[in-house]
């Protein structure tokens, strides 16, 4: 006989684990026909068992505890009780069950009918990826319950996610369950009922004080695409899938124009391109391989360069360190190179030195918390060129044009505007910005020739 016990978390986290090759059954005080089993080592199963017409019971197995909770059991008990009683034969309640998508594969579905064919694909499957797939992929789409979206959600934020990203990865979950309805694979869309963030907006440009230290570790960075994207990304002020996606045939050296065929905003954009950014693309040109499609080649099935978050840890990490070790040195201290008992040096990775400078440096009584470059993000290099813009005297309009922004009052006097006061205004920018980095001398701002 199964004990009867009131199924809480409480009361089934602390349940007694059977011998070894036995298996005990609970039955929830609740709703009868709700059991659960427990093995020897320690796994909990939710399962319906129910007397059918013809006088025979019936074992449907439904989840794992906790991958299931409690309530969602009983609902699902009582939605499988409801159909045997209108007749539903138990083995096709049981196929039907086992039938239901996962949410990993309603998200294979969304992907194959909708998602692939958005422009922003890549950055969806990204968040998916990194935020839907580990919590949600395993689950069946029936078994996700508001709660456990507000709970994601809430773990975002307690990470220091950005509103923003937060409120795009609710978007996604939402459209996945809103495709689910429409075409007959879900009931329900849990995400309704979840709240947006307040949208903030950034204001977060590279300042004056950081473009040294930050082109100092950007120029150190071993990996040159990743190097380069990032130089491309501050020195065009274009979004950031479409430096990812940049194409040579896209290029026109002669007239110093990138011609994006289609942005955001759904409209072509012509980026200006200033002297340094020709040296870096003739230069990717002059190594690239032959009939190469990406100026930023990559791996994956894309072609190329997908995620740069790697290397942007990398620059800050690069850059704290050399700080760290600049104020060891500057208070008689010592960080040498970590040796074997031979004496000679051994690898060390960047995140391993840094880890150990900040120990030293801890240990020296130098308080480092405050070293690193915070709270600058890849798009924030965007907004630092249009910044610098500002800081240099153009107007917004200028501004709007070069960073090819869209507004309902702004839109005609763009597409009314020259690019030769567009190109003017980002060069004023770059050599300000490369003066201001110590890349340029100061007379060099004035239209002299780069260092």
């Amino acid at each position: 006989m199964a004990e009867t016990i009131n199924f809480t978390k409480a009361a089934l986290d602390a349940l007694p684990l059977p011998s070894k090759g036995q298996r005990a059954e609970y039955c929830d005080a609740k709703q009868a026909s709700l059991r659960l089993r427990v093995t020897a080592s320690g796994v909990k199963t939710f399962c319906v068992l129910k007397r059918i017409r013809a006088g025979g019971m019936e074992r449907i197995t439904l989840a794992r505890y906790p991958e299931m909770t409690i309530e969602q059991a009983r609902r699902k008990t009582a939605e499988i009780i409801g159909k045997i009683a209108e007749g539903d034969n138990p083995g096709e309640v049981r196929r039907t069950i086992r039938a239901e998508l996962t949410f990993r594969e309603l998200f294979e579905q969304f992907a194959e009918r909708h998602g692939r064919r958005k422009r922003a694909w890549a950055a969806d499957e990204q968040r998916y990826r990194d935020y839907l797939d580990r919590p949600l992929g395993s689950k069946r789409v029936s078994e996700i319950t508001a709660p456990m979206i507000t709970r994601i959600l809430g773990d975002l934020e307690k990470t220091g996610k950005a509103n923003a990203t937060i409120n795009n990865v609710r978007a996604l979950a939402s459209s996945i369950f809103a495709r689910g309805i429409e075409w007959g694979l879900a009931e329900t869309n849990p995400v309704s009922a979840t709240k947006t963030r307040k949208k903030v907006s950034r204001d977060r440009f590279l300042q004056s004080f950081e473009l040294p230290r930050f082109f100092a570790a950007l120029m150190e960075e071993p990996n040159e695409v990743v190097r380069d994207y990032f130089l491309m990304s501050l020195l065009t002020g274009a979004r950031r899938s479409n430096v990812l996606a940049m194409r040579w045939r896209e290029i026109n050296f002669a007239d110093r124009i990138w011609r994006i065929p289609r942005t955001k905003n759904d409209e072509p954009q012509n980026v200006t391109l200033t002297s340094e950014v020709i040296e870096i693309l003739s230069r990717r040109l002059e190594a690239a391989e032959k009939d190469a499609e990406f100026v930023f080649p990559g791996e994956g099935g894309t072609g190329h360069l997908v995620e740069p978050k790697k290397g942007w840890k990398r620059v800050f990490d690069r850059d704290e360190l050399a700080q760290i070790l600049t104020m060891i040195a500057e208070t008689g201290g010592d960080f040498s190179s970590k040796r074997n008992a031979r004496g000679h040096e051994v690898f060390e990775s960047l995140d391993a030195r840094l880890e150990r400078a900040r120990d030293v440096a801890t240990g020296m009584g130098l308080k480092v918390g405050d070293v690193r470059i915070a709270d600058l993000r890849i798009h924030d290099l965007r907004r630092t060129l249009g910044s610098w813009q500002a800081i240099t005297g153009a107007s917004l309009p200028i501004i709007g044009k070069s960073l090819n922004h869209k507004s309902q009052q702004a839109t005609a006097i763009y597409a009314r505007l020259d690019l030769d006061p567009v190109r003017m205004s980002v060069e004023k920018a770059t050599a300000a910005m490369l003066v201001a980095a110590g890349v340029r001398k100061t007379e060099a701002a004035e239209g002299g020739d780069p260092v």
